[in-house]
């Protein structure tokens, strides 16, 4: 039985990055909905009918959890698919919560802000609002869509002056001086990490929501004693077809290996 990971395009690959980390006898999917990413601006049904339709699949092929490493699709579709499949379903959530908690350990950030950036469905979905009327209880955070990033993700092009100009153009409408952290909303942002660094302030710390979504599949793995001892191995497939084209493979790896270098930029 395999863990399958489910995103709209490759941003999914850095929470099965962190996965392949950690459960080093797993054996994986990955499915990247090519035929329609990005799904950030397609309609909530639509969002819905692809991502039910990949879950589908992936249990076609042996999957015994699967994570929805795509923060739009768990935004639209996470209640309906547990409901719909009697498997372990994984979803996505920013770390706004760990932004707020790290602010109120140090005196002196009490009173600055947290930037979350995301999709645009994600921006204003419930699931999100929901997440920030619970802990954001001082009112401290701010969203900010930002969808190109997605098209930039995609097209494997993280540090161009494209990618500068676009993200100096959309950060700078804020003044950064009153921001102790800014949160990655969506898993196709964590490519960004270098280029984020160099525009953004020392001070300000980038986090993710990777980590508690890998620690969350952990448990609920160990707790229905779903934990086995394989070679560790992951297969890939773009919207149900699987990809075996040597240049593809190449590709994900390239992909992978960035993540090997933002991993440790916070």
């Amino acid at each position: 039985m395999k863990i399958a990971f489910f995103d709209s395009g490759l941003g999914g690959l850095s929470v099965l990055h962190l996965a392949l980390k950690r459960l080093k006898n797993e054996e994986f999917l990955y499915y990247a909905d090519k035929d329609n990413v990005p799904y950030g601006l397609k309609s909530r049904e639509e969002i819905l009918n692809f991502t039910t339709k990949s879950v589908e699949f992936l249990i076609k092929q042996g999957a015994k959890a699967v994570v929805i490493a795509c923060n739009t699709a768990t935004s639209v579709a996470i209640n309906e698919l547990r409901a719909k499949f009697n498997i372990p379903i994984i979803g996505m959530e920013p770390a706004v919560k760990k932004a707020i908690d790290l602010q109120q350990e140090i005196p002196d950030e009490n009173d600055l802000r947290v930037l979350l950036i995301s999709t645009p469905v994600t921006a204003v979905g419930k699931k999100l609002k929901d997440l920030i009327g619970r802990v954001d209880t001082n009112h401290l955070v701010d969203v900010l869509p930002l969808p190109k990033l997605v098209e930039f993700a995609e097209k494997e092009e993280f540090a161009s002056i494209d990618v500068l100009e676009y993200l100096n153009s959309e950060l700078l409408k804020f003044n950064l001086t009153n921001y102790s952290s800014i949160v990655l909303g969506c898993t196709h942002f964590n490519y960004f990490k270098d280029t984020l660094r160099r525009i953004l302030p020392s001070n300000i710390k980038i986090l993710d929501g990777n980590e508690g979504t890998v620690n969350k599949l952990i448990s609920e793995l160990e707790g229905l004693n779903l934990i086995e001892n394989n070679k560790q191995s992951v297969e890939f497939f773009y919207s149900s077809k699987q990809v075996s084209s040597g240049s593809e493979i190449t590709k994900l790896k390239r992909y992978l290996k960035r993540l090997d270098e933002m991993i440790d930029i916070a």
